[in-house]
Order: C-alpha cells, then structure tokens, then sequence
C-alpha cells in the first residue's frame, strides 16, 4: 500500500467521525439529501487546478456519450480551507483486501446514469452546517466513443478501409480497484486482480464490406494522468491517484443543514464530459486509431458543478 493510499484512508476514517451530528435532539424527519447524476458536453473543460484547459499538441480527445457511473466517496466540505476528511463524509462505497492492497470492490458497486439518483442520506444524519463545497471520489465509467480503422483488407483483393466504429469503454477511475470481472456491453472480461486508476476496456462492433466486425482491448493510462479537478488545490490538496473531484456548490450557494428540514434536498451534480476522453493523435486526423498504437491518456471528468433544488 503506497503512501496516497494510506493518506486517503486515513483522512476517511477521520470523516466518518467527523459527519456525526452533535445535536442530539429526537427527530422523526424522513427528509433525505438525494444526488442526481448530469453528464454535460459544453460545461467548461477544466485541468487539475480547476482552470480552463485546451487538448495538448500531439493528442485529441472525444465528449463521450455516458452510460452510467459510480462513486466510491461522497464529503460534504464546508469551506475551502477544510481539509480532506475534515467534513461530513456522508458515504463510502465497499473496499476489500482480496487483491492484495486495499482497493473499491467493484462487485458491490452501484450505477447511474444521467438524471439518475446515485445516492440518497437521511438528512438527520448529516451534520448540522453550511457546505461550499462537495467532493465526490468517481470510481467508474461506462461511455460510448467512437474507434477510427484505416486499414487494407483482402475480400478477396486488396480493400482500403477508412471507416468509424461505434465503442462502448468501461473505464476505471478511482484510486485502486478489485475487479473480478466485468461487462464492457456484451463482452465479459475476467480480471480477479487490482487494477490502478486509468485501466480501461474497448468494445467495438459494426460492419466492414458488408462483414461483421467486433473487437475488444483493454489497457491502462499511464499513471497520474487521469484528470482530477480540484480548484482548492493550494488549500485543500487530494492525493495523486485518486479520482476525488471538487466542485463549489452553483452560484456561490451553500448547502445548509439546519436538522429541522422536513422535505427532501435534491443535489444534481454536474458532470463535465467537454473532451473528457483524450488520446495520442500520432497521425493527427483527430480520430482514434486504436490499430496504430493511439494510447488513451485520459478519462477524467472535466469538472464538476453540483446545484441544490
């Protein structure tokens, strides 16, 4: 176990002490705090330090279509200066040991997709406060792209082939998970090991000259370059490897717990997918051509923004 992991556990373990309430007055309140997935192309694309981000020189990137998504930590985080843990850590998915070091156990998992509830707490379990911010640790993607193949077969003689296929990616990007297998759409990968954060797989399928045609890869982006925005960067850092996104609550609101709330509080959080999947455009035709050695680099989430209704 490396160092980043053992801080973010431990800075876990403080949150879960931290997110009880103090205020030990009997409620009966049903009320809960609801999060709702939005995955949104022309929300702005941001790097790490939560700036404005352009495609490096030598690479291109694609808005995916989102499937659906899971989280592996959800903090509610007072002010800018609040350090990681330090808020109401209001959920942490299931993690296992069976991999070796401590790792998601994506066999107990759960998925949304767009407009979807993804998590939902009794508000009397929240700390009474005021929330700027929200963090959310993402550990799983599920996103339609497409795979460019420019190539020459024989059908019977010599065919040039320059044609666009539909690909379904399943890609991991939380710190560190056990996967024992999973389904990309109809392909099942056997896995029974951990794997870091950028492990993906790629399926695709479609016609060629009137033949069928699928294909299924996996790979893994290189290490510390799936992009995680965090704007308090300079105050509230996070550890490398982690997929913990930070985002301040819409038009300078906050998120208000008073423990008196009788009606549901809905958070939709806003997911940037501006270009979120990036590769290397060796050819530059902006297309990616997996069969020419294209490497993905990237799927992180291009910033987040949650809304209180």
């Amino acid at each position: 176990m490396n160092k980043y992991t053992l801080l973010f556990l431990s800075l876990t373990t403080l949150g879960f002490v931290s997110c009880k309430k103090n205020d030990t007055t009997p409620t009966t309140s049903t009320a809960n705090l609801i999060f709702k997935f939005k995955f949104d192309p022309t929300q702005v694309r941001l790097n790490n330090f939560g700036a404005p981000s352009t495609i490096p020189v030598g690479n291109a990137a694609q808005n995916p279509t989102m499937n659906k998504m899971s989280a592996h930590y959800v903090e509610l985080t007072p002010t800018a200066f609040t350090a990681l843990g330090g808020g109401a850590v209001v959920y942490r998915a299931p993690e296992t040991t069976i991999g070796g070091s401590t790792a998601i156990d994506f066999s107990k998992s759960a998925f949304a997709g767009n407009n979807e509830t993804f998590f939902s707490v009794p508000i009397k379990d929240i700390a009474v406060g005021d929330y700027e911010y929200l963090r959310i640790s993402l550990a799983y993607q599920n996103l339609d792209v497409s795979f460019h193949l420019d190539t020459t077969i024989n059908i019977p003689g010599p065919t040039v082939i320059s044609q666009d296929f539909p690909t379904t990616i399943a890609g991991f990007i939380g710190f560190n998970t056990y996967i024992n297998s999973f389904t990309i759409k109809n392909s099942s990968v056997t896995v029974n090991a951990n794997k870091l954060q950028g492990y993906w797989g790629a399926e695709a399928s479609g016609t060629i000259a009137g033949f069928p045609f699928s294909n299924t890869q996996t790979g893994q982006a290189p290490a510390n370059a799936t992009t995680v925005v965090n704007p308090l960067f300079a105050t509230s850092p996070v550890p490398q490897g982690s997929c913990l996104v930070t985002g301040a609550f819409a038009g300078g609101n906050k998120l208000k717990i008073t423990g008196a709330e009788t009606k549901d509080i809905i958070v939709v959080v806003s997911l940037s997918t501006n270009k979120s999947f990036e590769w290397t455009d060796t050819n530059g035709n902006g297309k990616w051509d997996v069969t020419k050695g294209e490497k993905v680099v990237d799927m992180g989430l291009r910033g987040m923004i949650p809304t209180i209704q």
